[in-house]
């Protein structure tokens, strides 16, 4: 989830657009890395394919980063001097065009992603305690590639070029451009950065769910908004901080109230954010924006 919300408060935080197809672009990143597996032999409970792990991880992130490029380019640039309600209406746009090629790609039922990854449970098989605490070899997957991930793209934005041009555009755009700052190529690497994150989350849900479906998008763009609106929209470290609270709050609620809750704390959260510190845990108030 934290990498999803990291692709919403990346984008609004360099155009101030809230690009709603960005929960369904990581749908297509599912569909296109359980492809790659497919193509590299890998089903249910065979041995693990780590060589179609790899292939897999990097088409999706590749999949999903041009797809994203493509997108701004065709859909949101001509429209970045409009009023604030065409490019999101635009977004929207986008978003059913994702779904339908989702639908079209995979169909409407669910699918089922392999199980590939060794079965074991640290807390119990490996230290030998008895806990109602589980650390399973998916929850290692899932933190062992999405921390690096967050790392190497705070590493981008403080340490390269690029990303020093990403902070000026946030900053200032018409400022940026007086200087010098290519905005469209700086805008593209955004979306790329954003696309890049949305594919890796693609492989990494489809591992620890073992399924996916063309309507994933929908709950899962919400809930990784939420994530980046609760930690502070625009804020790098706050999105990450807020998708892994909101992950934790649904899991507590799963815990303690049922699956059936999980929307209810989740929405709840927002709606509490919203109207208490709508500029999140780690956001700024602002002035008039540009």
């Amino acid at each position: 989830m934290a990498l999803i919300a990291l692709g919403y408060t990346l984008v609004y935080g360099i155009i101030e657009l809230i690009n709603f197809s960005h929960g369904d672009l990581f749908m297509l990143g599912t569909f296109a890395t359980l492809s790659v597996l497919t193509v590299f032999g890998a089903r249910e409970g065979g041995d693990t394919p780590w060589l179609g792990l790899v292939v897999a991880l990097l088409a999706g992130m590749a999949f999903c980063g041009l797809l994203n490029v493509l997108a701004e380019r065709i859909a949101y640039r001509r429209l970045r001097n409009a009023p604030k309600l065409a490019p999101l209406i635009s977004a929207i746009g986008v978003s059913f065009i994702y779904i339908n090629i989702g639908l079209f790609w995979r169909g409407p039922a669910p699918v089922l992603y392999p199980d590939v990854l060794p079965r074991f449970d640290v807390v119990s098989d490996v230290l030998g305690m008895h806990s109602l605490v589980r650390f399973t070899t998916k929850d290692i997957f899932v933190i062992g590639l999405a921390i690096p991930l967050m790392l190497g793209l705070a590493w981008v934005i403080k340490n390269t070029t690029m990303g020093k041009a990403m902070r000026a555009v946030a900053q200032d755009r018409e400022m940026a451009l007086q200087m010098g700052i290519d905005v469209d190529r700086v805008i593209a690497f955004t979306f790329l950065l954003g696309g890049i994150l949305a594919g890796a989350a693609g492989l990494m849900y489809g591992l620890y769910n073992n399924n996916t479906n063309f309507v994933l998008g929908f709950t899962a763009g919400l809930k990784a908004f939420t994530a980046a609106v609760l930690g502070g929209i625009g804020n790098v470290t706050g999105a990450a901080l807020g998708g892994f609270l909101l992950g934790l709050l649904g899991s507590l609620t799963v815990t303690y109230f049922g699956a059936g809750w999980e929307n209810v704390g989740v929405f709840t959260v927002l709606v509490l954010v919203l109207v208490f510190r709508p500029m999140g845990l780690l956001g700024e108030e602002t002035g008039e924006s540009r």
